[in-house]
């Protein structure tokens, strides 16, 4: 029951690592607006936790729109009663060689990984500001904001710009008792990497290939990850800010 009493928001709550937070934070008791541009899959996720300590609204919202975000964090204040933490998870990835991105592909990367983890740090700070406890922040980064993937750049730019992002709320509002952290994920099995696979020329022999890198040749089921972001969101992280936590059983950790 580490979340009894407390709310906030998961942006990306309708798929993949999303659904696990919710699903974990509501079993130890906390209340979470599930924020997505896929209100059918929101909808879902708040009717799987229906039973659990705590409960979950959803609302259907774009993150790279400025008001819309701001509209959430109002609305779960307002109905939820406070913001105690955010998870800015949202992000999409565009399998792409950098001599094909275009300029567009670019912006539309950007925009949704970049720019709605800024609006959605920027809006839970001014609503967390001044309150007693703070709040806790936890973005989603990855292990491509530490290494290379040519075949996902721009994804790769925007991730290590969370880090960046994340450092710096860390350190601005460390005396307002706001935290900030970050979490990079290796691969998991969401329809994220799902299409990753879709996009080679033999999906199979991609996620053997994959799995093989792995020292314990799996790839992560999402929970796996949900687990550090849920560590990070609570009290039990309460010294830890402008942290990253690499979940990737230890690929980043070997040279061959």
């Amino acid at each position: 029951m580490r979340f009894e009493g407390k709310s906030g928001i998961v942006t990306g709550g309708g798929s993949g690592m999303g659904r696990e937070v919710v699903h974990l934070v509501t079993r130890q008791g906390g209340d979470v607006l599930i924020v997505d541009r896929n209100e059918e899959g929101a909808a879902a996720v708040a009717a799987e936790v229906e039973g659990h300590p705590g409960g979950a609204a959803y609302l259907a919202a774009d993150v790279t729109k400025e008001a819309e975000v701001a509209a959430a964090v109002e609305r779960c204040v307002g109905e939820l009663g406070a913001i105690d933490f955010i998870h800015n998870n949202a992000g999409v990835q565009l399998e792409q060689p950098l001599h094909e991105t275009s300029e567009e592909e670019w912006d539309w990367v950007n925009d949704v990984n970049l720019k709605g983890v800024f609006f959605g740090c920027k809006h839970a700070v001014i609503a967390m500001l001044g309150r007693a406890n703070g709040g806790a922040i936890v973005n989603t980064a990855s292990i491509c904001a530490r290494t290379a993937d040519p075949f996902i750049p721009a994804y790769s730019a925007t991730k290590t710009g969370v880090l960046g992002i994340t450092r710096a709320v860390a350190v601005g509002y460390a005396e307002q008792g706001i935290r900030a952290n970050s979490v990079s994920p290796g691969d998991m099995e969401t329809p994220m990497l799902q299409k990753y696979f879709d996009a080679t020329p033999d999906p199979a022999a991609a996620k053997a290939e994959m799995e093989s890198a792995y020292p314990g040749k799996r790839l992560a089921h999402p929970r796996e990850v949900a687990q550090a972001v849920v560590f990070l969101l609570s009290d039990d992280a309460s010294f830890v800010s402008g942290e990253d936590i690499t979940v990737d059983a230890g690929l980043l950790a070997k040279t061959y």
